[in-house]
């Protein structure tokens, strides 16, 4: 039993610095302009923000890098770094309430022929999204081995409460520089859990996002995401997490008469692998890679893997 954990667990931890590995290599994908695939409650907190009552706060940072045009014609380069503070409190296992608050920092770059490339750069907090989960049905714990499944729902709203309208020189940035959307969002999700057993889960979910048009008549295309994560512990301290990631998302619309941007939308699939180490003290450190591995997506775009380091911290309660 011993061998078959150890060879486990190298599985994991060499799948995690193939990813890495990946990081530098020219992996691009296409993908819509706003959308991020994975469960952000399951990232952020894990299996145990799904089963564990009291106060969680969660600080991420994550790095996206994508392009977006036809590179022969007009096209735009955008490299984003957010940083997003999540607080959650689980009301017992049941009932969990959640608010989540980006601040986003873009530098985006626009390439037209024969003209000097315009640079954009903002730095502003993003659009809020608060929301709740509840546990629907959960077995009972057998086999001696803390063996159970739950089912829970999870539904929210995107507050268009970021700033969407920064200005330069008298002129209203691009909309993809701008750090929120300015639109109001509804989404919600179905989320199973697994526990294996003491050492092992199963954790997937599927839910729809539902965008809303802002006052400049843009509207970024709504979103279909499911995921599929497995998690093993590899050691007393260290936890490793392997999760595909699937996205579609419709075209965005960009004027009031339905007008579509035929490089946005489509579909896209990540894989990700993950490390969680237990610093002590309630700390959890978390990192991740993103890596497009399936694309089927609309028009000219490029998108890069995404980068994402966090810290969790369980307040005593």
């Amino acid at each position: 039993m011993r061998r078959v954990k150890q060879r486990s667990a190298v599985r994991l931890a060499a799948v995690f610095v193939g990813a890495l590995a990946a990081l530098g290599a020219p992996t691009k994908a296409f993908a819509c302009s706003i959308c991020r695939c994975g469960d952000p409650t399951f990232n952020a907190l894990g299996k145990e923000g799904y089963a564990v009552r009291g106060l969680h706060l969660a600080l991420d940072w994550e790095r996206f890098d994508k392009d977006e045009g036809d590179p022969s014609d007009e096209y735009e380069s955008m490299v984003e770094n957010r940083y997003t503070a999540l607080l959650s409190y689980g009301l017992g296992e049941r009932f969990t309430v959640f608010a989540r608050v980006p601040y986003s920092v873009r530098d985006m770059d626009e390439f037209v022929p024969g003209e000097e490339t315009e640079r954009m750069h903002s730095s502003a907090f993003s659009d809020p999204e608060f929301y709740a989960q509840a546990r629907l049905w959960g077995s009972g714990f057998t086999g001696g081995l803390g063996q159970r499944t739950s089912l829970s729902l999870t539904g929210g709203v995107k507050a268009p409460w970021g700033d969407n309208d920064l200005e330069r020189d008298g002129e209203r940035l691009d909309e993809h520089v701008q750090p929120g959307s300015g639109s109001t969002d509804v989404f919600g999700s179905l989320a199973l859990l697994h526990l294996v057993d003491k050492e092992s889960a199963l954790f997937a979910t599927v839910g729809y996002r539902h965008t809303g048009g802002n006052d400049f008549a843009y509207r970024y295309g709504s979103s279909l995401l499911a995921n599929l994560a497995y998690e093993h512990k590899l050691g007393s301290r260290l936890d490793g997490v392997v999760e595909l990631n699937y996205r579609h998302a419709a075209k965005d619309r960009v004027e009031s008469d339905g007008t579509r941007d035929d490089n946005t939308g489509g579909s896209l699939l990540y894989l990700t692998p993950r490390l969680l180490v237990n610093v002590g003290g309630g700390l959890i450190l978390r990192a991740a890679v993103q890596i497009p591995i399936v694309r089927d997506l609309n028009g000219f775009q490029k998108e890069r893997a995404v980068a994402n380091v966090g810290l969790t911290y369980l307040f005593k309660h």
